[in-house]
């Protein structure tokens, strides 16, 4: 991997070596990291509905880190991802309240992520506009 692929590829990258965990948490034990406890079989089926959802968009980043030809609609599909993320999480912070310190970082660390892969977006399009 060259310096430029390196650049154009970590977050997605990072995002995969944290949201594929953090699918499986969700979807089978999401008490073990978080103060989430599941009573009923449609939050049981909710939170395992969020667990594909994480891993599908893994999957898609996976391509696009090793596939060139999905390399732009894994960047497009993180940068939603991490910025409806990070919004939603800001959102909740301000009109619920200042949630633990995990969901804290988990808000910057996904508005960080989404705002780099749109830097990137930006940065390779100027490269294959200008070739």
């Amino acid at each position: 991997m060259n310096k430029k692929d390196f650049i154009s590829k970590i977050h997605l990258i990072i995002s995969v070596l944290i949201v594929i965990p953090v699918s499986f948490v969700y979807g089978f034990k999401p008490s073990a990291e978080f103060n989430i406890y599941l009573n009923t079989i449609d939050e049981h089926n909710f939170f395992k509905a969020i667990m594909g959802l994480y891993l599908g968009f893994s999957i898609l980043w996976i391509l696009g880190i090793f596939k060139a030809n999905y390399l732009k609609l894994a960047l497009v599909s993180n940068i939603i991802f991490m910025l409806g993320l990070g919004f939603g999480r800001m959102l909740s912070w301000f009109i619920d309240g200042t949630p633990t310190f995990g969901y804290q970082f988990g808000a910057f660390a996904e508005l960080f992520l989404g705002f780099y892969g749109l830097w990137v977006l930006k940065t390779t399009n100027k490269c294959t506009t200008n070739s």
